[in-house]
């Protein structure tokens, strides 16, 4: 059975991801405050597969804490196969208005985090045939108004899943999940008008859900795969009439 690590694993995204990775997987649960979601979620696992599910902690906001992640969670069970780089932040910068601690913030999370802690988990994916799935967003492509810093670390994550493809194999399969309209974000609230106006521009005419994502994930996941170096984007047809 392989490893899995997922981080901001215990709630929303993230959560959906683990349930289902924990099908065929054994499953490392990372948070940053969550504890109580993350040990909760554990609980759940283990109470269906004993000793298939662990939490750890770690903020992630500097290269000593990814290599401390990785250390200690390649050392629960013996590796890790899977990297799931989920967590995120994510809110409005607008012109005008963005600081350095924004830019830290959300070039941190959706950037530099995810390469370091891939940096980091290199040599055990490679050992084992691993994978890293990133969480991308359909806004690496096509901007958000508004949110000039978010879609700019998301443009870089696409890259770093394409050289990351590159440098990384033959051993390690590297790809990327774009999620379109799936969850509304918990850090804004958007308004009816701005909710019925984005629906009108998905082809499929509703949002996606969490299964969607975490189907995606696992189907990325799966070994053996030929599939490499891509960015799949689940967002209801919604990036050909963004």
């Amino acid at each position: 059975m392989r490893n899995a690590l997922i981080t901001g694993a215990a709630a929303r995204l993230g959560r959906a991801i683990a349930r289902d990775l924990h099908r065929d997987h054994r499953i490392v649960v990372h948070y940053r405050h969550s504890g109580q979601a993350a040990r909760e979620l554990v609980d759940e696992l283990n109470a269906i597969r004993p000793d298939s599910a662990a939490a750890l902690q770690s903020d992630l906001g500097a290269v000593a804490d990814c290599e401390r992640l990785a250390r200690e969670a390649t050392g629960l069970w013996g590796g890790i196969q899977v990297l799931v780089n989920n967590a995120s932040a994510f809110y409005p910068t607008p012109i005008g208005e963005a600081d350095e601690k924004a830019w830290d913030e959300l070039l941190g999370s959706n950037l530099k985090t995810p390469f370091f802690l891939s940096q980091a988990l290199a040599p055990s994916l490679a050992e084992g045939g691993g994978c890293i799935v990133n969480m991308a967003d359909i806004h690496a492509e096509r901007p958000m108004p508004g949110h000039t810093l978010y879609c700019a670390a998301k443009a870089g994550l696409v890259m770093l899943t394409k050289s990351l493809a590159l440098e990384l194999a033959p051993t390690v399969r590297v790809n990327a999940v774009a999620p379109g309209a799936i969850l509304w974000p918990e850090q804004e609230e958007v308004d009816p008008d701005t909710q019925r106006d984005i629906l009108a521009r998905i082809p499929l005419a509703r949002t996606g859900t969490e299964a969607d994502i975490a189907r995606t994930v696992r189907f990325l996941a799966a070994d053996p795969s030929y599939i490499n170096g891509q960015v799949i984007a689940v967002d209801g047809g919604r990036n050909l009439n963004i």
